[in-house]
């Protein structure tokens, strides 16, 4: 069964005392919101009413301290079968240095409705190692890539 992004089936993983949930009843939007308009660099000064409207329209995956507040969040931008992006992984500083935001990130990649996808993409400006661990690559004919930047 496919689920669209919106839809309610709500999976977890947990280790160490955290974890990682795709429930969207979970997610603290105020923290979300402050974190990517005030500390990510890909996305200064966005809008909350910005940040919930990609939320909907995405996959998301909060991270959860062991005191159930969250530590951390990705989405992925997918059509479910074919094609997936990750974006806007984090993690708060108090929970970093725990190798969280790879498990974040593997969480996602793992996630059983997104097993047919054949095409993971992202962007980032310093964590290539990191994503490299993961299976991602640099482009193999960027020359077939294009893009509109606003």
């Amino acid at each position: 069964m496919h689920l669209l992004p919106n839809e309610s089936q709500v999976f977890e993983w947990s280790r160490d005392g955290y974890t990682v949930s795709t429930d969207r009843a979970r997610l603290d939007m105020d923290m979300i919101g402050r974190f990517l308009a005030e500390e990510a660099y890909w996305s200064p000064g966005i809008s909350r009413a910005l940040v919930e409207k990609a939320i909907a329209g995405s996959m998301p995956f909060g991270l959860y301290g062991p005191d159930g507040a969250q530590a951390g969040f990705a989405r992925v931008v997918t059509d479910g079968s074919l094609f997936a992006y990750l974006r806007d992984v984090f993690v708060l500083s108090t929970h970093r240095g725990k190798g969280l935001g790879m498990w974040l990130a593997e969480s996602a990649i793992g996630h059983p409705d997104l097993a047919t996808v054949k095409r993971w993409m992202l962007s980032t400006s310093d964590a290539h190692g990191l994503y490299a661990k993961l299976g991602f690559q640099t482009l193999q004919h960027p020359d077939r890539y294009m893009q509109i930047s606003r």
